[in-house]
């Protein structure tokens, strides 16, 4: 109860601040800035507005609860073809080298061609991996008098693995904004290493038990499948939308392969929607992400069940360490405020709020549980023609909180 009546406060003081920010500059005009401009002169500080692409490579520092501090590098390429209609396409990709000894490489690419009628949409990574294991459902972290002085580390199990992941989509225009395709899916996960398991003693873990009580490898397996996807974009920009709705539905059936591989369907909805707030300013909008994931048939290993914080982007449910909830269905909302800071649009703030809810099959249903995060954010303008971002998130969970860096709005 008190963390609820502390959310509400901080909730309403947000949402004054936000209602008085948009009046600041309600009376006057003010040409948009981008970072680079502040290390031009005058002279050469012309920017196109209207440019097609944009390059950017940088060191990257960061910090997530899953990794803590990391650096590496980061390179990320959009562009458009020469219509004005044609929608921005990214390529994406991060290297990184956490304090926790992994490796990291993410590569994320959305891709337009031929006048926007194909999309490809791919999600690559590698990882050399340590993360902990909480345990199925979100009521893993206890509410009211169950609270007491609990700490993550009471629950924590620390896990090493390899992963490698191959998600790639290919989807063709129906009729405006609607696209129809399907993809190839592939995870693979080896030298597990549960730190805890001393099966010789007794003593298990929450994979080991899940894994073989469903007959799944407990050091190394892969789910291999296909998906069929159906698309629909009205956004008016896919990197930093002011308006517009995107909705995504992605079914992936992985066949059964002998032992190795059971069979198994995934069902992924997303649902996201973009209210503009002021006629003068795009950077004055009201957001919305639904997020579902949910096992419709069969069984998967446990590393592949639905984890909060493993969408395409790493974005889902922040405030709560990657892999924290796991089950056999996952839902996640949230709400985001995007507001100018200066006139210039240079630097802007963002406050939000989500939820997130994740069953266990046969003793917790979904929605039984419920987990809420708040938080706020900045960013800075790196490109105004195609309005990218870097941003900086803190959000604050129940028992869990987290800092996030990268480029791109959250969603």
């Amino acid at each position: 109860m008190r963390y609820i009546k502390f959310v509400s406060k901080i909730v309403f003081y947000l949402f004054l601040f936000c209602n008085v920010t948009p009046s600041l500059h309600a009376q006057r005009k003010c040409e948009l800035k981008e970072f680079p401009e502040l290390f031009k002169s005058k002279k050469d500080s012309k920017v196109d507005n209207e440019k097609k692409k944009f390059f950017f490579v940088a060191p990257y520092l960061g910090y997530q609860p899953a990794t803590g501090f990391s650096y590496g590098g980061i390179t990320q390429y959009i562009f458009k073809g020469k219509q004005d209609d044609e929608r921005f396409s990214e390529i994406y990709a991060i290297a990184k080298y956490s304090q926790k000894k992994q490796l990291l490489i993410d590569v994320v690419n959305n891709v337009y061609l031929k006048d926007n009628a194909i999309l490809l949409n791919g999600d690559y990574r590698y990882y050399i991996f340590t993360q902990s294991n909480y345990g199925l459902g979100t009521d893993v972290i206890p509410y009211g008098s169950d609270t007491g002085d609990f700490k993550l580390t009471d629950i924590e199990q620390q896990m090493d693995y390899n992963y490698i992941r191959f998600h790639q989509l290919v989807s063709f225009r129906v009729k405006k904004n609607l696209y129809l395709g399907g993809g190839v899916h592939v995870d693979a996960y080896s030298k597990i290493k549960d730190k805890l398991l001393d099966v010789a003693n007794g003593i298990t873990t929450y994979h080991y038990d899940y894994n073989t009580a469903h007959n799944y490898d407990t050091e190394k397996y892969s789910v291999l499948g296909a998906s069929i996807n159906a698309l629909y974009d009205s956004r008016d920009n896919s990197i930093n939308a002011s308006k517009g709705t995107y909705v995504n539905f992605n079914y992936r059936f992985n066949p059964a392969m002998g032992s190795s591989q059971g069979q198994s369907g995934v069902l992924l909805t997303e649902f996201r929607h973009y209210f503009p707030l002021s006629k003068t300013s795009k950077q004055h909008v009201l957001a919305f992400w639904a997020y579902g994931q949910y096992v419709t048939s069969g069984t998967l290993p446990y590393l592949n069940l639905p984890a909060v914080g493993w969408d395409q982007r790493g974005r889902q449910g922040k405030g709560y360490t990657q892999g924290l909830f796991r089950g056999n269905n996952l839902v996640s909302f949230e709400t985001e405020y995007r507001f100018p800071i200066l006139c210039s649009e240079l630097v802007s703030g963002t406050v939000f709020t989500n939820v997130v809810t994740v069953s266990d099959q046969g003793r917790l249903p979904l929605f039984h549980t419920m987990q809420p995060a708040l938080g706020i954010g900045l960013r800075v303008l790196l490109d105004k023609g195609t309005r990218t971002n870097i941003i900086l998130n803190y959000a604050q969970g129940h028992k869990s909180s987290g800092y996030y860096l990268n480029t791109d709005e959250s969603f």
